[in-house]
């Protein structure tokens, strides 16, 4: 589904590489999970594979559903099936949370939304998350707490039904319970909807026991260094990144 080849990454109208040589391929279905120390192109990653603005591909390709989008903007990827669940939820003052998800359907589908339909299914992806009716009519992300921002972009997601699914430290800010629902909800999704392949970047491996990992890559110096199954996650938690010792490219998918 998502074939990344030997990208260098650097911010634009900078010299500063992020990325370096990095290579990623996730098959349709698969659930990967990135861990790494702070400062390593974790968040970059997530923005380059949805386009981001502030970032320029200097070498590689990024491929998905075997077309090449190196070029491609936030919306055409967005269109094709990408979903970026952000690490800090922007707000948007004005706009209300209903409204947006609306308008957000309508662009991606290219469809009409029905809006008693629509309502409806917002009211019980809602509860599923439980979250109050009333955010409905807040402005988008305005007042939220860090646990509602996390879980209206499960929301989003639910409404918005991706192919590939990148969530950037999902999981931050979250207390026992939200963790629980939001992870639950993450769980669902991917049943219901088999084909869909998620990308989660972490710090901390307690989701990774509620949303098992196909694979599990640890990123140093801008690249993927090694991989492995939820036990190199359990390892790094016990003894630190410190512990992990690196190994051959052609090792990764053994």
């Amino acid at each position: 589904m998502l074939d990344i080849q030997n990208i260098d990454v650097k911010i634009k109208d900078g010299d500063k590489e992020i990325l370096k040589d990095f290579s990623l391929s996730i098959g349709e279905g698969e659930v990967h999970a990135i861990m790494g120390p702070n400062g390593t192109g974790k968040s970059t990653l997530a923005k380059v594979i949805m386009g981001h603005y502030k970032y320029e591909v200097t070498a590689g390709s990024i491929s998905f559903d075997s077309r090449d989008i190196t070029d491609c903007s936030v919306d055409e990827r967005a269109r094709m099936g990408i979903f970026l669940g952000m690490q800090d939820p922007t707000e948007i003052e004005g706009v209300r949370n209903s409204e947006f998800l609306r308008v957000a359907l309508k662009e991606v589908t290219g469809e009409n939304v029905n809006l008693y339909t629509f309502i409806k299914e917002l009211e019980r992806d809602m509860a599923d998350l439980k979250l109050n009716d009333a955010m409905l009519h807040r402005s988008l992300n305005k007042g939220f707490s860090g646990g509602e921002k996390k879980k209206n972009e499960i929301l989003q997601l639910k409404v918005l039904k991706p192919k590939l699914i990148i969530l950037d430290e999902i999981d931050s800010g979250l207390d026992v319970d939200s963790l629980k629902i939001v992870s639950e909800n993450i769980q669902q999704y991917l049943v219901e909807h088999s084909e869909a392949s998620l990308l989660m970047i972490t710090h901390y491996p307690r989701i990774l026991e509620y949303i098992r990992p196909d694979y599990v890559h640890i990123m140093q110096n801008g690249k993927i260094e090694k991989t492995g199954d939820i036990s190199l996650a359990r390892s790094v938690e016990k003894d630190g990144y410190h512990s992990i010792n690196v190994i051959d490219k052609e090792d990764i998918y053994e």
